[in-house]
């Protein structure tokens, strides 16, 4: 006859648990099931199907330009079906061309012009906004609206009326104003001139996105900080340095930075004033790549320019990014 004992457990201690059924390969898929839609990472989860469809949407075009620029695309080539590789060819026949770095320092400087003056004339606005009453603020936001939502195509047709060597307002009112040269003055007949119109356009049609912005920010400064400027003594200029200012920072950078990206890549307000002209003057990057693709069909030196195109904004974003985060670590 056998007998069976059970181990004794002292007092105090707890029984060992019972060994678990589940194998050790059930328990670690159940491990990562648990950490994958855990509280950290399921915002990412979340973002996942939106994020997989930007970049498959932006993504693909930006390799097909990007393959496209390597083949020689011309019009026989596109109907006959062809897939032409030319290597860097059409690399080397853009940067080689000194035409391409006069248009290119051409649209660097507009790209700046464009900027300085819609960043600053926002800022202006933003502030007269902050100290006006009533319904003269009412007016001027109505103003800022009605400016914004006007079509592009419209916007420039208005300008170009307005900038009329015969008919126009302008030159009708600077010799009314005693400004007798400019009787009958042609604004289209240099590069110089062209491109003055076309910043002047961008500018009135980029100031209301810029001052709402910064209107905002200025709504968000606390009065506590203006009080304690005042009892200090500050003057306005000091008040606005060390208060509107840096509050209004963070938002100047991404101002700047999105008209940046805007106004280096304006096509319609360049090509719907004149084409370009006179005489190439006021040609920039998006026409010299549309002159290249449509009007002269070699598709794949147009692809070319948008390659460096994309690059030169890449480069400018990735330093816009390290002055950010400079700017936040400073703070």
């Amino acid at each position: 006859m056998s007998v069976t004992t059970k181990a004794a457990v002292p007092a105090g201690t707890t029984p060992p648990a019972p060994r678990s059924t589940v194998s050790d390969g059930e328990s670690g898929i159940g491990t990562f099931v648990r950490r994958l839609f855990s509280q950290r990472a399921l915002p990412y989860l979340l973002l996942l199907p939106a994020t997989a469809t930007i970049l498959v949407m932006l993504g693909w075009p930006v390799v097909s330009v990007v393959l496209t620029s390597f083949r020689k695309l011309d019009l026989g080539e596109l109907f006959q079906g062809k897939i032409v590789w030319n290597g860097l060819d059409n690399y080397r026949v853009i940067l080689t061309d000194p035409q391409f770095w006069q248009i290119t320092l051409r649209t660097v400087l507009f790209t700046a012009a464009c900027v300085i003056c819609t960043v600053g004339g926002g800022l202006l606005v933003a502030l007269l906004m902050k100290h006006v009453h009533g319904w003269v603020r009412v007016v001027l936001q109505l103003a800022l609206v009605l400016a914004w939502a006007m079509p592009i195509l419209a916007a420039t047709t208005v300008f170009q009326w307005m900038f009329d060597q015969n008919y126009g307002i302008l030159n009708k009112t600077l010799v009314e104003l005693g400004f007798t040269g400019f009787h009958h003055y042609s604004w289209f007949q240099t590069g110089l001139s062209t491109m003055t119109v076309i910043v002047i356009l961008i500018t009135w049609q980029g100031i209301p996105f810029v001052a709402f912005t910064l209107y905002a920010g200025v709504l968000g400064v606390p009065a506590d900080l203006y009080e304690a400027a005042g009892l200090d003594g500050a003057s306005n200029w000091q008040t606005f340095r060390s208060v509107t200012w840096t509050a209004l920072r963070p938002l100047v950078n991404v101002v700047t930075f999105l008209s940046l990206l805007w106004d280096f890549k304006v096509f319609t307000q360049v090509w719907a004033i004149r084409q370009g002209g006179p005489d190439g003057g006021s040609q920039t990057l998006p026409t010299l790549q549309y002159l290249k693709g449509i009007a002269t069909s070699h598709f794949g030196a147009a692809a070319a320019v948008s390659v460096i195109m994309i690059l030169a904004l890449v480069v400018l974003t990735a330093q816009n990014l390290r002055l950010m985060l400079r700017t936040e670590e400073v703070d």
